[in-house]
C-alpha cells in the first residue's frame, strides 16, 4: 500500500502540468516528445490502405486551410505547436464524417465531412477544434488516465516504445481513432474554445463555427447530453456564441497584420 501511495504522488508531481490557452491543471505523465513519436505512429498506422486524395478543388482547400490552422497554432501555443510536423491528408471516405489531428501536427479530413463544412470558413472550424486537441495534449492525457502507464516504473520519466503495437493502438483510441468517442465532455469544450481562437487567428470567420454545429445537429442521432461524453449541438453553439465576441476580435487583428 505505502508503494502505491508513493507511485501515485510521482505521478502527481512528474505528470502534473497546465494546458496552454486555459491553464486547466492536467496529469499527463507523457513527454510531448513522447506523445510525438506515439502520434507519428499511430499516424502510419491509420492511413495503411486507405485511399487519399493528392489533387482537385477539395485537395487544395484542405491543404489551404490546414496549413493557416497550424501556423495560427504556432503563434498561439509555440511552446508546443512549433514543436510539430504539421502535415495533412483528405481520406477519401464518403461515409465517414470526421476529421481528426495528432500530436506531431499528423491530421486527417474525411471527404464525408466535407458536405457539413461547406466552405474554407467551416473547415477551420473544425480543423481548429481537432488541431486545439493536440495542442492541448487531450491524448496524453487520456493514456494516463487509463492507466497504461506503469506507476512503479515512472520514477523521474516514462518509458515510451512506440514499436509496441499496442500502445501505438492505445494512442489511437486515446485520440479518437478506433470509431469510439475518446474525448471527456470537458475535453471537447475546451478544445471548441482553443479550436474557435486557432482558426480566427489564421484568419476564418469564426461564425461559421456555429453553422456547422447546426448541420452537425440536423445529422440526428444525438443521445441526451448526460448519456454522453460529448457536448451536445446546442450547447456547443451556446458556448460559442459567447466566445464570439473575443474570437471576432482575435480575427480582426489577425486581419488587420496582414498574416492570416
Amino acid at each position: 500500500m505505502q508503494r502505491l501511495f508513493t507511485a501515485a504522488c510521482m505521478v502527481a508531481i512528474v505528470g502534473c502540468g497546465s494546458v496552454s490557452g486555459t491553464n486547466r491543471a492536467q496529469l499527463n505523465v507523457y513527454s510531448v516528445d513522447q506523445e510525438i513519436r506515439l502520434g507519428d505512429e499511430a499516424y502510419r498506422e491509420m492511413l495503411a490502405g486507405v485511399k487519399t486524395v493528392d489533387q482537385g478543388p477539395e485537395y487544395r482547400m484542405v491543404r489551404e486551410v490546414s496549413d493557416r490552422i497550424a501556423a495560427a497554432a504556432r503563434r498561439l501555443h509555440p511552446e508546443i505547436a512549433e514543436r510539430f510536423k504539421w502535415e495533412v491528408v483528405l481520406i477519401d471516405d464518403d461515409s465517414i464524417v470526421n476529421a481528426w489531428a495528432l500530436p506531431g501536427g499528423k491530421m486527417a479530413v474525411y471527404t464525408g465531412i466535407l458536405p457539413i463544412t461547406r466552405t474554407p470558413d467551416g473547415l477551420a472550424a473544425v480543423m481548429g477544434h481537432e488541431a486545439a486537441h493536440a495542442v492541448a495534449r487531450h491524448g496524453g492525457e487520456n493514456l494516463t488516465r487509463q492507466g497504461l502507464v506503469n506507476l512503479v516504473a515512472i520514477g523521474a520519466s516514462v518509458a515510451v516504445d512506440p514499436d509496441d503495437r499496442d500502445v501505438v493502438a492505445a494512442a489511437a483510441g486515446a485520440y479518437g481513432l478506433l470509431g469510439e468517442p475518446a474525448f471527456s465532455r470537458h475535453q471537447e469544450t475546451e478544445a471548441d474554445e482553443l479550436g474557435i481562437f486557432i482558426a480566427a487567428d489564421a484568419g476564418y470567420d469564426p461564425r461559421e463555427a456555429l453553422a456547422v454545429w447546426t448541420r452537425m445537429g440536423e445529422l440526428g442521432g444525438e443521445p441526451p447530453e448526460f448519456l454522453s461524453t460529448h457536448p451536445n449541438s446546442q450547447t456547443r453553439i451556446r458556448d460559442l456564441q459567447a466566445l464570439m465576441p473575443l474570437a471576432q476580435e482575435i480575427r480582426r487583428r489577425r486581419i488587420e497584420a496582414g498574416t492570416p
